[in-house]
């Protein structure tokens, strides 16, 4: 089963749009796991578990990994949801973007250590920077397009030679060009829902698109939902992090991000029905 036919499945079963995305920062972590070491992998793998039945992906920033010499632990941690909830890929947020020969080990990373459905990749270097994630063929490739923080208008809105502002030239690319497998999506931020609605305007259906932004940013559920979603209803995996992962800082903080998960879900559910 290819990553596309992954996520057409988890959000049929599912019933839910919802990514949980997981950005463990080691300064909000529950008091419990103080001095725990291996707090990170305990704190996330608590959250899928709690979250999963409200979910259709989950997206691991490998940053909050990184930065903390917590690699192995985000390797426990993708093992852990393959393992206990294999229906749901596996969105690994990298945003990587550099030249050919280094992209191929980035992509090994990504879908040979981590074993991810999917990885997170920045478009700004070309075709070559991102062709050798697209020859792992069963895995998806979320492009950069229109992020959801306000300094992306600084390049994104630029005009091109055709006249679109980058942001829709992106999305033309992906669509047109580099989708020749159908594994593609782009990421567009739902703190912008006009240009969400542009978004899929110019890709048509079958691309799916990665929506940060709802919770902690503002993001509007209702317009992202509206103007985001294909013809079937589905077509976003629309993600919440911190608003999810630190819903409580008490000893209820896994029953409390489990309810606000649910309501999350089925907020987006209400705008869908």
């Amino acid at each position: 089963m290819n990553f596309k036919e992954k996520l057409d499945r988890a959000w049929q079963v599912s019933g839910s749009l919802l990514t949980v995305g997981l950005d463990p920062d080691v300064n909000r972590l529950p008091r419990e796991l103080a001095g725990q070491p291996d707090a990170i992998l305990r704190f996330c793998r608590d959250i899928v578990d709690a979250t999963a039945p409200f979910a259709c992906s989950f997206k691991p920033q490998i940053a909050y990994f990184a930065a903390n010499r917590a690699e192995d632990q985000l390797e426990a941690l993708c093992a852990h949801i393959r393992e206990r909830h294999p229906g749901l890929p596996i969105v690994l947020d990298a945003k990587r973007g550099d030249i050919g020969s280094t992209a191929e080990q980035y992509a090994r990373e990504a879908f040979e250590r981590y074993r991810a459905d999917c990885v997170t990749v920045s478009p700004y270097m070309g075709l070559d920077s991102v062709e050798p994630y697209l020859r792992w063929r069963d895995r998806g490739v979320f492009v950069l397009c229109r992020t959801s923080n306000p300094g992306g208008s600084d390049l994104q809105f630029l005009k091109t030679e055709g006249g679109d502002p980058l942001y829709l030239h992106v999305a033309g690319l992906v669509a047109d060009k580099w989708n020749a497998h159908g594994q593609c999506g782009l990421v567009v931020g739902a703190t912008y829902p006009a240009e969400l609605a542009a978004v899929r305007a110019r890709v048509g259906d079958d691309v799916p698109l990665l929506v940060p932004g709802i919770g902690a940013q503002g993001g509007d559920v209702n317009a992202t939902v509206n103007n985001a979603r294909n013809a079937q209803g589905t077509g976003i995996l629309i993600n919440s992090s911190r608003a999810i992962l630190y819903a409580s800082n008490g000893d209820d903080w896994r029953e409390a991000a489990a309810q606000a998960a649910k309501r999350l879900r089925d907020e987006i559910n209400a705008v869908r029905a």
